[in-house]
């Protein structure tokens, strides 16, 4: 089981990797360090991984499932509503590819503003 921590401003929360192309070339780029954004109930910031979309992205996922979106090389955590959700559904711009999920609560994330840091590393690090 591949495990890692994600802090961003003051939030912190673990998460684990699924097996998929994408988590294995999320894994193999930690620890990565950026600036967040925000869309909603949603923290994405890109990454330096360069990946296609997967044949079964999801245009809709669930609460803390965690997403590479291919259009923008980024990494995405999904605590709730989006600007596209439609009643209580989570949905990203478009489709993502969905490589893990947080464990626990993912609306710590909740109040992270735009321009915080962001940092992803592997549990054991």
């Amino acid at each position: 089981m591949r495990r890692i921590v994600i802090t961003a401003g003051n939030a912190t929360a673990e998460a684990v990797l699924n097996d998929s192309s994408t988590a294995d070339a999320i894994w193999e780029a930690l620890p990565i360090s950026a600036r967040a954004s925000t869309w909603g109930d949603e923290i994405y910031f890109g990454i330096p991984v360069h990946l296609d979309e997967d044949v079964d992205a999801k245009e809709v996922v669930a609460l803390g499932d965690l997403g590479y979106w291919a259009p923008g090389h980024a990494f995405c955590i999904f605590f709730g509503r989006t600007p596209m959700s439609r009643g209580n559904d989570i949905r990203p711009a478009s489709a993502v590819n969905v490589f893990g999920h947080v464990e626990g609560d993912s609306r710590v994330f909740v109040g992270v503003p735009s321009g915080a840091t962001v940092t992803v590393k592997r549990a054991s690090e």
